[in-house]
């Protein structure tokens, strides 16, 4: 069954650009697991201290497995931003229909 995360970082919009650059490595370390169908943070364009994280993973196994694989990543040098709150939400997904 496909997974979807969907997650919502607050922030200070000050401090928006340095998060999302913060994530860069994970986007693209995620994007390459196997499993993986869509892996982005992104700026909300229209509150500029929000961002959007949106996951697709082809099952609930390679989700786990990315989840247990990040634990070992190392952790990025320098000052971590860190948000002023997040919620990060799982859906499981039992079909998909294409629209328009």
């Amino acid at each position: 069954m496909m997974v979807i995360v969907s997650g919502v970082f607050e922030l200070e919009p000050s401090e928006r650009d340095a998060f999302l650059a913060g994530r860069t490595d994970a986007m693209r370390r995620s994007r390459a697991e196997a499993g993986c169908l869509e892996y982005v943070f992104s700026a909300d364009p229209l509150e500029p201290g929000r961002v959007v994280l949106f996951e697709k993973w082809e099952s609930s196994d390679a989700l786990a497995a990315h989840m247990a694989g990040m634990r070992e990543w190392p952790r990025p040098e320098g000052q971590q931003v860190r948000p002023k709150s997040s919620s990060l939400v799982r859906y499981e997904v039992s079909g998909e229909q294409k629209l328009g």
